[in-house]
């Protein structure tokens, strides 16, 4: 791994004011890069620069929202503009959504593919055209487990990650012999606000971090070793969740046991108005 793969470089976390993207953030400063803190609420993010004011001017802030597409656009352009190259872009804002497929509104579905999809879309329709021209950039887009794995009552959450892996895969491999490179993140449990985050603010059931969720800073220090070596599919915690993700494109029984199980169990609850996990 390249020691200094961050240091001196310009980079962009989307939703950086908690959870992965705050954690990433942090650690890309620890690594020597520049980091533009980007989210929609000026209160938030900058609330999360002052949390990590040690850095300096390494620190800096981006208010827009990833869901405008001309938010995205100006943001970006505006600060490879700024600083004269942009070297990273973490597509991390995300929200969740686990609730049963026949609860789900047409709204639903048009909110969760706006925050999770469209604004990976902005965010690589903008920036490849920028990393062209310089001739290197790296983008980090945030899937998840659920983008390689299907999980029961997930079917809207798991439309948009599945739709980022597929994408980011696809221009790794694109794009490679131009300089650019492409990973995608696939967090199983990680121990953010996401689990209190759902569609348009809404649960159904209890929501409650697992308790064997993986801490975010732990991630975010795994997460930018594998960016470091190219590394295209990113699983965090690698173990046991790179065995579930192997088994399930396997069909291994015992895989498709859990998911059954899983949907027995995530049903019930729901039926019950009780926690899921």
């Amino acid at each position: 791994m390249d020691s200094e793969y961050y240091t001196g470089k310009i980079c962009i976390v989307t939703g950086a004011n908690s959870g992965i993207g705050y954690a990433v953030s942090e650690e890309l400063l620890k690594r020597g890069a520049i980091v533009y803190l980007a989210g929609r609420s000026r209160e938030k993010i900058d609330a999360a620069a002052a949390q990590l004011q040690a850095y300096g001017d390494r620190v800096r802030t981006l208010i827009m929202d990833v869901t405008k597409q001309e938010e995205v656009q100006k943001g970006i352009e505006g600060t490879a503009a700024e600083t004269g190259r942009l070297d990273f872009l973490f597509n991390n804002a995300g929200v969740g959504g686990t609730i049963p497929f026949e609860r789900a509104t047409l709204e639903d579905w048009r909110q969760i593919i706006d925050v999770n999809l469209w604004s990976v879309i902005y965010g690589v329709h903008t920036a490849v055209p920028i990393m062209l021209a310089q001739g290197s950039g790296h983008i980090v887009n945030t899937g998840s487990i659920a983008g390689i794995v299907p999980p029961p009552f997930q079917a809207l959450y798991s439309l948009t990650k599945y739709g980022v892996v597929g994408m980011t895969e696809c221009l790794k491999y694109e794009f490679a012999e131009k300089g650019l490179h492409f990973s995608v993140i696939c967090p199983a449990n990680i121990a953010t606000p996401i689990f209190n985050k759902g569609i348009d603010g809404r649960a159904y059931g209890e929501l409650r971090i697992p308790e064997d969720a993986y801490p975010a800073e732990k991630a975010a220090s795994d997460i930018l070793d594998r960016v470091a070596e190219h590394k295209g599919i990113i699983v965090v915690p690698e173990e046991p969740n790179t065995r579930l993700w192997q088994g399930y494109v396997m069909g291994t029984p015992e895989i498709e046991e859990v998911l059954r199980q899983m949907a027995h169990d995530r049903r019930e609850a729901f039926e019950k108005g009780g926690t899921y996990f």
